[in-house]
């Protein structure tokens, strides 16, 4: 797909994720801007891609902030003039732990991070989007946010919001010009998985029908989907991609 001179922010980009949906969107034509909340990482990838002969800038955000959130679109904008593309990648897995045993901290942290930030990254592009007609936006909900996961409750209650708001705000502004989706992934390569006990992570994966763990290019190809022209018809859906996990 091409994506001549189209901007792109994506969140979570400094790894995983995140990182391939930059280099996808950037081999495709598009400028973009990596932002993390490490900016070690973000500047790192954004290096890699610019080297590679892609127009990309690296951005330190925490996406819990609203002040932050707005700087970096600010940013985009003055640099690349708009965004056409958000990508809200950024989350983080949380406790694996009983609901007895889980903070009111670590809970908060949770949502903060996967729902709050989604909420704040998608208000601060909506007017820009709105106003010129066009815009895509993709949010990463998870397979927990369906199923719910023992042990993981903040996480999966988490994505089931993201999944709620995506297909809230997808028909809110669905005459706009604007799609929002959300994707459901399995578990995916990457450190999030690093973050499981063995056995947690066994019992998992005994769940995936193609009995594989999904690549994190795999994701960035649909969310490069989503974002095309040829999806201009879609918006306030949860789009599956786990191996035939998913039964809904």
């Amino acid at each position: 797909m091409k994506r001549s001179r189209q901007v792109a922010v994506v969140t979570g980009a400094g790894s995983g994720i995140g990182e391939a949906v930059c280099w996808r969107l950037a081999r495709e034509g598009a400028q973009v801007l990596v932002a993390d909340i490490n900016p070690g990482a973000a500047e790192t990838v954004a290096g890699a891609i610019a080297n590679a002969g892609f127009q990309v800038l690296p951005q330190r955000v925490d996406v819990t902030s609203r002040n932050e959130v707005q700087a970096m679109i600010r940013k985009a904008e003055s640099e690349f003039g708009r965004v056409d593309i958000l990508a809200n990648i950024a989350g983080i897995l949380g406790p694996s732990a009983p609901v007895s045993e889980i903070s009111e901290e670590d809970w908060d942290r949770v949502f903060d991070i996967n729902l709050k930030g989604t909420f704040l990254c998608c208000q601060a592009v909506l007017d820009g989007m709105i106003k010129r007609g066009y815009g895509r936006i993709v949010n990463m909900a998870s397979v927990a946010g369906k199923e719910g996961n023992p042990m993981l409750a903040p996480y999966a209650s988490s994505k089931a919001g993201v999944i709620a708001f995506t297909k809230s705000l997808g028909k809110e502004i669905a005459k706009t010009g604007v799609t929002v989706n959300c994707i459901s992934p399995t578990m995916i390569e990457g450190n999030m998985v690093k973050e499981m006990t063995d056995e947690y992570f066994q019992s998992l994966l005994a769940k995936i029908p193609m009995g594989r763990l999904g690549k994190r290019e795999e994701v960035a190809g649909l969310v490069s989907y989503l974002v095309s022209d040829e999806a201009a018809f879609t918006t306030g859906q949860c789009y599956d991609i786990s191996g035939g996990r998913s039964v809904y």
